[in-house]
C-alpha cells in the first residue's frame, strides 16, 4: 500500500456531452458520481450500441452550461450520514426526480429547462435533419464506458508537449483529475487491474485505459478540434490516456484527498 497522488480536482457532467461543472466535494456511488451524466440525449441516427447524440455531431454541445436547480440536494444521497453510521455499508437511497432538475444556459445566454422542447431545436441547428433527439434520464451515469474516469495532471502535461500546443485538461472529461506523486506522464496506466482508494474510505477499481475519440480534441472555449491530438494519441499512445474504474467501497471524495494504492 503506498500513496500516489492526490486528487487535483472533481469534475461532472449533468447532461452528458455538455460543459461539466467543478466540485470541492462529491459522493462516488455504484452508478458512478452522484449526479454525473444524469441526463442524456439519444438520436434516432445513431448506433443502437451507441445511441447518444454527442458532440461528435454537434460540437456546440460542450459550450451549453447545464446547472441543477437545487445544487445542495445534488451532492450526495440525503440519508448518507444516517446510512453510514450503522456501519455495516449500506447502501444509501438516491434522491427524487425533483431534487435533479437541470437548467441549461446556452451560448448565447438564454436559459432553459432541460425538458423544453425549445433546447432540442437549438441542438438539431446546423446538423442532418435525421437526427430526431430524445431527452433520457437515469439514476445511473450514462457515461460511455466505465463509472468512473480518470487522468493525470502529468498526462495532460506530457500531450501538451508532444503535440506543442496547451492542452486543456477538461478535454478529457474526467470525473478525477489526479496529481501523480512520481510527476510522470501515463502512470496511471499502472493502476490498471488494482484498486485505488480516494480519501477516507472511497476504493475504485481500475479497469482499463481510456480509449479517446473525437470528443477530446476539441478546444474546451471554442470547440476547435486539434486533429494532432488524436494522431499523436494513435501513434503513440494506442489511442488511450486516462483510465477507467468502478467503485468498490461508496464513498465521499474531496478535492486534496489522497490517493493510495491499495493493492
Amino acid at each position: 500500500m503506498r500513496t500516489v497522488g492526490k486528487v487535483d480536482s472533481l469534475w461532472r457532467y449533468p447532461v452528458k456531452s455538455m460543459r461539466g461543472e467543478q466540485l470541492q466535494e462529491a459522493f462516488a456511488g455504484f452508478p458512478g458520481i452522484y449526479g454525473d451524466r444524469f441526463y442524456a440525449f439519444r438520436s434516432s441516427a445513431a448506433p443502437k450500441g451507441f445511441p447518444w447524440f454527442t458532440a461528435r455531431e454537434q460540437p456546440a454541445m460542450l459550450s451549453y452550461r447545464p446547472q441543477y436547480r437545487h445544487p445542495d440536494r445534488t451532492i450526495m444521497p440525503h440519508n448518507l450520514a444516517e446510512a453510514e453510521g450503522i456501519g455495516s455499508g449500506l447502501t444509501p437511497v438516491y434522491g427524487d426526480v425533483e431534487d435533479f432538475i437541470v437548467d441549461v444556459e446556452s451560448p448565447t445566454g438564454e436559459r432553459l429547462p432541460i425538458d423544453d422542447p425549445r433546447l432540442i431545436a437549438v441542438l438539431r441547428e446546423g446538423i442532418h435533419e435525421k437526427h430526431e433527439l430524445t431527452l433520457l434520464r437515469s439514476d445511473r451515469a450514462m457515461t460511455d464506458c466505465r463509472p468512473i474516469s480518470i487522468i493525470s495532471l502529468q498526462t495532460v502535461r506530457q500531450l501538451s508537449e508532444e503535440v506543442g500546443i496547451t492542452v486543456d485538461k477538461r478535454q478529457f472529461r474526467a470525473n478525477i483529475y489526479l496529481d501523480i506523486e512520481s510527476g510522470n506522464g501515463f502512470e496511471e496506466d499502472k493502476f490498471v487491474s488494482r484498486t485505488l482508494r480516494v480519501g477516507m474510505r472511497t476504493e475504485i477499481a481500475v479497469l482499463k485505459r481510456d480509449s479517446r475519440c473525437k470528443i477530446s480534441t476539441l478546444d474546451s472555449e471554442t470547440t476547435r478540434p486539434n486533429p494532432e491530438l488524436m494522431k499523436k494519441l494513435a501513434q503513440d499512445h494506442e489511442g488511450q490516456a486516462g483510465i477507467y474504474g468502478a467503485v468498490l467501497v461508496e464513498g465521499l471524495i474531496r478535492a486534496g484527498d489522497e490517493i493510495v494504492l491499495l493493492d
